[in-house]
């Protein structure tokens, strides 16, 4: 086990090397003077040497990178050109929406989707089979914003059980954030539960056959535990590591929620910066971003562990 970990370790470190040499070179080669570009075109030649000066971009390549690597290890991703504030806490300050709709929207997907999945499989071939599968084909293909947009309309402005946007005031209780939650984690959920449904239903088909399913029918177990204890837990690596790429999908991916529901999360925070050109923070946005996907697929690849002991083999 010891050694297992180890190996996932040292391949977390390779790949964020990767990703951390690739995020420096590709806002190093966008096209024009990054400098420039921040400060806009009524920046005189003399603010955008400042600039330049103050964001290291008139030191050799080499020397950039030494350094960009240096900030790094000390946990510095470095510091906001319009919000004045290292990019770090700039990215703390809005993790919490971001973190929770995260949260809830694989809750509602895995809730929807792995009990579908299970008795899909389980009666195969049915009118609820079917009915299953193209639900979650129509689920897969709708996209998120259109969905919250629905929701906004009938459950927010039609009949006023959930608000509209934003994520309460600065002293709101964290029901009343939660309540602002609800439509988006919906709309995500919903959306992500198609993906899950079908790796459930093919993954519980490859083992509902096998001959221990049989053995455990023979032996005058129930059903129920039939298939829960035995076919679903063997199945369950497949549905572990879609939930958690959806996971790290959703974390990149709830840019375009966020904004329709005016969520003052990480995804809107990239946009602006996106759109007022701060590069400090797109450029730390992208290695938190490859940070939290590595992290999710190394604590997927832990939970297989304890779902599968041959796993350590």
């Amino acid at each position: 086990m010891g050694r297992y970990v180890l190996q996932r370790l040292l391949g977390m470190l390779a790949v964020m090397f990767v990703v951390v040499t690739i995020v420096f070179v590709i806002v190093r080669i966008a096209p024009g003077d990054p400098a420039a570009v921040m400060l806009g075109p009524d920046a005189t030649p003399q603010d955008v040497a400042a600039l330049r000066g103050r964001l290291g971009l008139d030191r050799p390549l080499l020397v950039q990178y030494a350094f960009f690597l240096a900030q790094l290890v000390r946990g510095d991703l470095g510091e906001s050109i319009f919000l004045n504030q290292p990019v770090l806490s700039a990215i703390a300050d809005r993790a919490e929406p971001t973190f929770f709709l995260t949260l809830f929207s694989i809750l509602i997907a895995a809730v929807i989707a792995i009990p579908i999945g299970v008795l899909s499989a389980y009666k195969r071939g049915s009118l609820f089979d079917q009915s299953a599968t193209t639900l979650a084909m129509l689920a897969a293909s709708v996209p998120s914003f259109w969905l919250g947009l629905l929701l906004i309309q009938f459950f927010a402005v039609r009949f006023g059980l959930f608000p509209v946007s934003g994520y309460g005031g600065p002293g709101a209780s964290f029901m009343t954030r939660l309540s602002h939650l609800v439509l988006p984690a919906f709309a995500l959920g919903i959306v992500s539960s198609a993906l899950i449904l079908r790796f459930t239903r093919a993954s519980m088909l490859d083992v509902l056959n096998d001959d221990y399913v049989r053995t455990a029918r023979s032996k005058g177990m129930s059903e129920f535990r039939v298939v829960m204890k035995h076919a679903f837990k063997n199945a369950l690596i497949p549905v572990l590591t879609v939930i958690g790429l959806t996971a790290a999908l959703l974390v990149s991916g709830a840019v375009v929620t966020e904004t329709v529901f005016g969520l003052p999360g990480v995804g809107s925070l990239v946009v602006s910066a996106v759109l007022r050109r701060d590069y400090p923070i797109i450029q730390g946005a992208l290695l938190v971003i490859a940070a939290l996907y590595v992290l999710i697929n190394f604590l997927i690849d832990m939970l297989y562990l304890a779902v599968d002991p041959r796993v350590r083999y």
